[in-house]
């Protein structure tokens, strides 16, 4: 089975040659796009697992709280692909219609 961020990289790619923009820039982008996809599915389950903040230990061997610090990097990376998104000029109001609605 095919990880998402393929079919995603997959329907990019096809956007890309319906606007005749099929050059390695974009295309490289695209790349971008999917490494970032596939980091926020990461920090998403590690959100899920250990939530919002964990135990771990310091130095001196105490136990503490500490925040997990996907929670400010989750919208860091959302935000560049979204910039990503705008800089390959592909939004909701130019999407062509797709077969596969499994994503």
């Amino acid at each position: 089975m095919a990880k998402k961020s393929e079919k995603v990289r997959e329907s990019l790619l096809q956007q890309l040659k319906t606007k005749g923009a099929e050059h390695a820039h974009f295309v490289g982008l695209v790349d971008d796009y999917c490494w970032y996809y596939d980091q926020v599915e990461v920090m998403k389950a590690d959100i899920e697992t250990r939530g919002l903040s964990y135990k771990s230990i310091s130095s001196t061997g105490k136990e503490y709280e500490k925040d997990n610090p996907n929670i400010k990097l989750l919208p860091t990376y959302t935000r560049q692909m979204l910039q990503i998104l705008k800089d390959l000029g592909i939004s909701t109001d130019n999407i062509p219609a797709e077969e596969d609605d499994e994503l």
